[in-house]
């Protein structure tokens, strides 16, 4: 039996807002919040706490994508890699400048690019945009 869980995608209107949003859905009864992290998002995908524990098969709804897809695009993906640039030493600086370039020639992966990935990773999961 798989459990649904529904994001709104209306109220993503950057990074920040999609973590609320996935803190508001998947982490309302612990006492803790997800970082602003892809990390973070790929580990809750597992199902090992939050909302998600213990649930073999789950459809997450995901409605306004679009408004999402739009709120965590180019740039916003740009402004998020020029923030790690900014930590000279802390992120593989490289990987960070190819990225930022892709996207720049206009065949880089956005943020929300990154973020289906994740949730595309995690067979038990089926993303279903609305």
């Amino acid at each position: 039996m798989s459990i649904e869980f529904t994001l709104h995608g209306s109220v993503v209107l950057d990074i920040p807002s999609l973590y609320a949003e996935l803190n508001r859905v998947f982490m309302a009864d612990e006492d803790w919040a997800l970082g602003n992290s892809l990390d973070a998002l790929d580990d809750l995908l597992y199902g090992g706490y939050g909302a998600l524990q213990g649930h073999k098969a789950v459809t997450v709804v995901w409605q306004d994508m679009e408004t999402s897809r739009a709120a965590l695009g180019v740039t916003a993906t740009i402004a998020w890699l020029q923030h790690k640039l900014d930590q000279p030493g802390t992120f593989n600086t490289a990987a960070l400048q190819a990225q930022l370039w892709a996207l720049q020639q206009g065949h880089g992966q956005t943020y929300f690019d990154i973020v289906l990935d994740i949730f595309a990773s995690h067979p038990q999961i089926h993303l279903q945009p609305a």
